[in-house]
């Protein structure tokens, strides 16, 4: 009994102790997207519980909130000007990473957690794109392609941090909003949201939500999935006919 006893401490002592709870809700899972669509924000709202034993902490907590969209294959090459020509030299590949990607916190990430940890919890935009998986290593020799990357898709709105973007309506309620510009590609996005204390994480929880095409753009889209081949023959069709539709009425006789 006694050492059966000294096998139920030890195994008590090697549960972690969950004193804070998670919950997290979005204000939307579902986004249309039609002709007029011009981007929008899904609000993310959160509550931290503590148990009975768990008296509120004196530093405050952080929050982390990070948005991925679909992945996507993408090749970003290195441009020479050559004369009066532009030709390609170096390229790296980047075989899955996401076509969006959103990092908001409740102040500066720097502030809320170690290097350490940030770069092994892949923690922040910066630790996201310079992770080992992002793309294909090769030696330092990809860091220049990385920031290319990171920089196109920040001038298109598609990566991109908000350091006061969490505000905490009391200290236990917090709520964040998620800006999605139209170039936001059609698809599932994954939330994740990490809590913080003391530079630790505590807690974390994912959800996600859709972003979707409607009406005639998403037939439209069907069709050129779907039926490719006729929908190239349909589209090369149209434009030979509106070419000699203009040549017809704008010819000279």
């Amino acid at each position: 009994m006694r050492i059966l006893g000294l096998l139920l401490l030890l195994l008590a002592s090697l549960t972690p102790v969950r004193a804070e709870t998670l919950i997290t809700s979005l204000s939307n899972h579902r986004v249309l997207i039609n002709s007029n669509y011009t981007g929008t924000e899904i609000a993310v709202f959160g509550a931290i519980e503590r148990d009975a034993q768990t008296v509120a902490r004196a530093t405050g907590y952080d929050v982390v909130v990070t948005v991925r969209g679909p992945r996507q294959f993408l090749t970003v090459r290195e441009k020479e000007q050559l004369g009066p020509v532009w030709i390609n030299q170096e390229q790296q590949k980047f075989p899955s990473v996401p076509a969006y990607i959103s990092v908001i916190t409740s102040r500066p990430i720097l502030e809320i957690t170690s290097d350490q940890l940030r770069q092994r919890q892949r923690i922040g935009l910066g630790a996201i794109i310079n992770a080992n998986d992002f793309t294909y290593g090769r030696d330092g020799a990809d860091r220049p392609f990385r920031e290319a990357l990171h920089r196109l898709k920040a001038q298109e709105g598609l990566y991109l941090e908000d350091e006061r973007g969490v505000a905490f309506l009391t200290s236990d309620i917090f709520r964040a909003g998620i800006p999605l510009p139209a170039t936001a590609p059609p698809g599932n996005y994954d939330v994740d949201v990490t809590l913080f204390a003391d530079t630790v994480i505590l807690a974390r929880t994912t959800t996600d939500f859709e972003l979707v095409k409607t009406g005639f753009e998403e037939q439209i889209g069907v069709a050129a999935r779907d039926w490719s081949l006729f929908y190239g023959l349909g589209t090369a069709v149209i434009a030979i006919f509106f070419g000699w539709l203009a040549n017809f009425i704008f010819r000279r006789d």
